[in-house]
């Protein structure tokens, strides 16, 4: 079973999980990876908070998690963007990240929040599908905004999920 926690407060923990969330950033953004520093700095902001998702049956203690998946957010009064979501490769289609939204959405409509907001690449069809199910609709396109050397360029997709 996963669970889905928000960062914790003892020091040596929460370095743990920017850590680990650095790694799967690595993993699943090899062209434009968030590093722990980035990821400290962001964090460091109010408005910017971090859910992450850890295997249950594979916690060793309470300073030992083995955390699968991600979402880091800003929340800005009825406004809130996703900024980075990801899954360990090795948990990839369990549910994880439609978890950890789940999760997020109970957070946000708590915080009287409206709308969320996120961009995905055009070409991250599994992506799409995803933030589709929940019940996130395409409100913009931005023409060949991912530009990596070597590469065609690939639009961005903005995607909204509203809150009633």
């Amino acid at each position: 079973m996963f669970v889905i926690e928000a960062l914790p407060t003892n020091a040596v923990e929460l370095e743990n999980v920017i850590q680990t969330v650095a790694n799967i950033e690595a993993m699943v953004q090899p062209d434009d990876a968030w590093n722990q520093k980035t990821l400290t700095e962001l964090l460091e902001q109010d408005s910017i908070s971090l859910l992450f998702a850890y295997d249950q049956a594979k916690e060793d203690s309470v300073s030992h998690r083995e955390i699968v998946g991600y979402c880091l957010y800003q929340m800005t009064f009825e406004q809130a963007e996703v900024l980075r979501i990801g899954t360990d490769p090795k948990y990839q289609r369990q549910g994880i990240a439609s978890q950890v939204l789940n999760k997020l959405h109970e957070l946000l409509q708590l915080n009287q929040v409206k709308s969320l907001l996120l961009e995905v690449r055009a070409d991250n069809a599994a992506a799409i599908a995803l933030y589709e199910q929940q019940s996130f609709n395409i409100i913009h396109r931005r023409r060949n905004y991912y530009k990596v050397p070597h590469k065609p360029a690939v639009d961005a997709l903005i995607m909204q999920h509203t809150y009633i």
